[in-house]
């Protein structure tokens, strides 16, 4: 089925929940999205990998709602609060011309697996425009395989999550209890799409970063997603283990659903920063893995709190990171920033 020829939207089945609403009449599903393609920001970001990031900034381009619901969701204002504006194919372009125009290494669209069809056929009228960089597909992992091959016409580098492999976790913590066997899926697939391949300054021009966020107090589960990663993954892709787990703060969120959602969530695991043992854990499990292309953060664990406030956006700004962290281009309630 060519979802871009026929109404997806209609009766969505994009994503694995597959919730069958008509969002053509804005009767949203889980995303909480309708069928326009809603968008928060987009700025040029050097906090993503390094064969993301290059030497100019990935061109990122932050996508409004999301089909999990993380209760620790750093950007829980446009992926649960609905903070965004619409824009058409046209608008959509015009941000990823910019973005290659401000020397952006990549397109880098982050959780837009609710609106394929709408991104590529923005994507492909981008190219047609003039864009030639390329475009990384950046999610939860939480993918149907109709989707994949639809993106696959336009993504050459996939960044999912593979975010747990406990089905009570994922329940718990994103209502998705099929996550560890849809996201499994998924990334086997992206892996089929998209080979290992750099340019001379090991920029990546296609291939798979997998990303796994380590949980306080779920060590186990981590050895878990690590072992699968080494059976099935190692050497065909990269594998990025992430320690930047911040607290959730509830006294920005004026959402009271959302607020009492994630705090009930959140009992599934001590909301707390990683200590210094589960740093010295990881050290020891990443260097037992021997995986053949890891990326790790090597956060100091006594100045963790310091360093990791510096990843927490606040999307009602136009500049929602730290000045260090990445330069504006767009955002949903200023337009083009210069």
């Amino acid at each position: 089925m060519n979802l871009l020829n026929a109404k997806p939207y209609k009766s969505c089945t994009l994503c694995p929940r597959k919730c069958g609403i008509n969002r053509e009449n804005n009767l949203s599903g889980f995303c909480k999205e309708s069928a326009n393609l809603r968008i928060s920001t987009a700025c040029l970001h050097f906090g993503e990998e390094p064969p993301i990031t290059g030497k100019k900034g990935s061109g990122t381009i932050f996508i409004t709602g999301c089909n999990l619901r993380c209760a620790f969701c750093q950007n829980y204002q446009i992926s649960q609060c609905g903070m965004g504006t619409s824009v058409s194919k046209e608008t959509f372009a015009q941000i990823c011309l910019k973005l290659q125009e401000e020397g952006a290494e990549n397109i880098n669209i982050v959780t837009g697996s609710h609106a394929v069809p709408s991104i590529v056929e923005g994507l492909l009228f981008a190219k047609d425009k003039g864009l030639t960089i390329p475009i990384c597909w950046n999610s939860s992992g939480y993918e149907t395989e109709e989707s994949i091959q639809m993106l696959s016409s336009v993504v050459d580098i996939w960044l999912p999550d593979l975010k747990t492999l406990n089905p009570l976790i994922s329940e718990a913590i994103f209502q998705a209890k099929d996550y560890p066997s849809v996201a499994k899926k998924a990334i086997r697939a992206m892996i089929e799409k998209a080979p290992l391949i750099f340019d001379e300054n090991e920029k990546m021009l296609s291939g798979v970063i997998i990303r796994h966020l380590v949980l306080p107090g779920r060590m186990n589960d981590t050895i878990l997603v690590l072992d699968w990663l080494k059976k099935h993954c190692d050497g065909k892709c990269c594998i990025s283990v992430m320690s930047q787990y911040t607290p959730v703060n509830f006294s920005d969120d004026k959402t009271p659903s959302s607020s009492e959602h994630r705090k009930k969530a959140l009992e599934a695991f001590p909301n707390r920063f990683l200590t210094t043992e589960e740093f010295a854990q990881i050290h020891e499990l990443i260097t037992e893995y021997e995986f053949e292309y890891l990326f790790y953060q090597d956060l100091d664990s006594d100045n963790c709190k310091e360093l990791n406030a510096d990843w927490l956006p606040d999307f009602k700004k136009k500049q929602p990171f730290s000045n260090a962290l990445a330069k504006p281009v767009w955002h949903w309630n200023f337009g083009f920033t210069n």
